[in-house]
Parts: structure tokens; C-alpha cells; sequence
């Protein structure tokens, strides 16, 4: 998976702005902050917001797109309109302009004024003139006084920001201003899943419906060292490799989710939480199902099962 050209070429020249020496050892600097998160400011120089733009924005698209697929499977939903909570420069609208034509209008919520800046730059070289003429709202998640209703709601990476009296109350209020669709991406941490697993149990206590990932809407499952996690392969640019010291032309972004919606839908049989093992006439898949989680063997005698089993990914559904 891959920006959109115009993302990317708006990105590459906002990066021409400044020294690459200047921007490599800032993302040096963002990701121990990341490694070792602590309250404050996450970025406060140019050169971290453009380093940022670099290295984690096409990581966020790719994931939050990824979420995107699994949704779309499961319902037509149109999105007219979106709230983008704690948007940063404005990757999830991006990811959400390329799977839903339909939507005009993009309200992204950030606190950072430069990162604002930013957003808005890089969406003048959209094609889309929903996301161009994007209304911004400056504003802290933890104070922010009112959601714009939407069509659809999403937090991306967002929430782990937020302290924890605060998160599940801002849910609610997500939530009510959510028309169709509430998402929440989160990186494919332990720390990641749990805020994700409390959520997803406090949305259906709320009455919401899920549509993805899970396949049923009981206890989940994930104990001990374990938890749900899913992977979406990113494409690296030049610039990408080059920022980060490598060589390989991609890399992959775990991330955990759940997203909700206002009316039910037929969910799938089960989920694949891990690459599946594909072996001469068989495959064998750890899945989640309604009886809870399991390693299953589907044999070539199985016929369209097993055709669909050996074309899956991990995160996939199964009938």
C-alpha cells in the first residue's frame, strides 16, 4: 500500500524545505519519544513535524485503509461527512477521501497549530475539494467543548494520548456525533489493545454494533501475553528508505482496532490473527471465532473453504 502521488510529491517538496541531516536526527528524536511516551508536546520543531510526514504518515494511512477494507466487506455505508479526532496532519481524511468517493465534507480536530498548517498544505494538492477545503478546529481532545457531527468518526493513533478518565467519556460523545461509522486505530501494541479491548467492550455496552475486526460481539477472547493485532505492508519511497537507513522498499505497521456502527450487520464466521501456514494441500489459520480463539486446519477436501483459506492474509475473514 502506497500514498496517493499527490500525497507523496506534497510531502517530498515540504521535506525540500529543510536540511535532511535536520530531519534525520529529529526522527530520531520522535521515535524514542514514541519508544518512551511522556506528557507534553509529542512534536515541537519544523523538522519533527516534516520528519513525521516521512517516516509515520504513510504507516498511519496504510493502517487506517487496512481498517477501511475490512469495513467496507462488510456494509455499503455511504460517508457524506467526517470527523477526524486528534488528526495530525490529516492522514485518516486521506484514507478516507480514497475508499469513500461520496464524501465532501472533512472536519479535522488537532491541537498542534503547525501540524494544522501542514494538513492544510498538503491537502491543496488533492484532487478532491472536500479535503481542500477541509474545516479545521483547533482543539485539545481532552478539552474540546464540541464534536462535529459526521457520518463517520475517526481517532487515529490518537487516543493513547488521552488520559484515562478522559478516554472512555470522549468515546461516548464520539459515539453520539457519529451518524453511520465510529473507528479507532491504535499502534499494534499490548498498551495498543488494551485501550482498543476497553473500548470495544464499552461501544457494545453502549448498544453499538461491531463490524470490524471482531467476528461476534462477546468477551473477547485474547488472554494472557497475547493480543489482536493486525499488520498492513507499507511502500517505502526514496525518501522513506533514505530517512530511515534502510534498504528494503517496504515495511510492515501492526496496528489494533475496532470500528462500530449504528445498525447491525452480518458479521463473518471468523478472523485470521496471524500469516497463515501454507502447507502442500493444507492450511492451517489461528482464527477468532464465536467459540473463542482456535488453530484450524483446512485440508483440500474442503474444497471453496480451502480456496479462500489459501488466498487469505493475515486479518482476513472467513465465512
Amino acid at each position: 500500500m502506497h500514498l496517493p502521488r499527490p500525497l507523496q510529491l506534497a510531502i517530498e517538496k515540504a521535506a525540500d524545505t529543510a536540511q535532511f541531516k535536520q530531519l534525520s536526527t529529529a526522527r530520531e528524536e520522535l521515535t524514542r519519544r514514541y519508544q518512551q511516551p511522556a506528557k507534553g508536546q509529542f512534536m515541537t520543531t519544523k523538522a519533527e513535524r516534516l520528519s513525521y510526514l516521512i517516516s509515520r504518515m504513510p504507516a498511519t494511512f496504510a493502517a487506517v485503509s487496512k481498517a477501511l477494507e475490512s469495513i467496507r466487506e462488510r456494509a455499503n455505508l455511504s460517508i457524506r461527512s467526517l470527523a477526524d479526532l486528534g488528526a495530525g496532519p490529516g492522514t485518516a481524511s486521506w484514507a478516507f477521501a480514497e475508499y469513500f468517493p461520496e464524501l465532501e465534507e472533512f472536519n479535522p480536530v488537532e491541537m498542534d497549530r503547525e501540524l494544522q498548517l501542514i494538513g492544510k498544505q498538503l491537502a491543496q494538492s488533492s484532487d478532491r475539494e472536500g479535503l481542500r477545503r477541509a474545516v479545521w478546529q483547533e482543539s485539545n481532545l481532552e478539552k474540546v467543548e464540541s464534536l462535529p457531527p459526521a457520518d463517520a468518526v475517526v481517532f487515529s493513533y490518537s487516543v493513547g494520548e488521552l488520559k484515562q478518565e478522559i478516554l472512555l467519556p470522549l468515546i461516548d460523545r464520539a459515539w453520539e456525533s457519529a451518524g453511520q461509522l465510529l473507528l479507532i486505530v491504535e499502534p499494534g501494541t499490548p498498551a495498543g489493545f488494551e485501550r482498543i479491548r476497553s473500548i470495544r467492550q464499552h461501544l457494545i455496552d453502549k448498544g453499538a454494533f461491531l463490524i470490524a475486526p471482531c467476528p461476534h460481539p462477546g468477551a473477547c477472547p485474547m488472554t494472557g501475553s497475547d493480543w489482536c493485532h493486525f499488520a498492513a505492508r507499507v511502500e517505502r519511497s526514496s525518501l522513506h528508505r533514505r530517512i530511515k537507513g534502510g534498504t528494503m522498499g517496504f515495511e510492515d505497521e501492526k496496528f489494533s482496532y475496532v470500528a462500530a456502527v449504528k445498525q447491525s450487520v452480518i458479521l463473518p464466521g471468523s478472523r485470521i490473527l496471524a500469516g497463515p501456514e501454507i502447507h502442500s494441500g493444507h492450511v492451517t489459520l489461528k482464527l477468532c471465532t464465536l467459540e473463542g480463539l482456535k488453530r484450524e486446519t483446512i485440508s483440500k477436501k474442503r474444497g471453496e473453504l480451502y480456496k479462500l483459506a489459501r488466498k487469505a492474509e493475515w486479518g482476513s475473514s472467513l465465512p
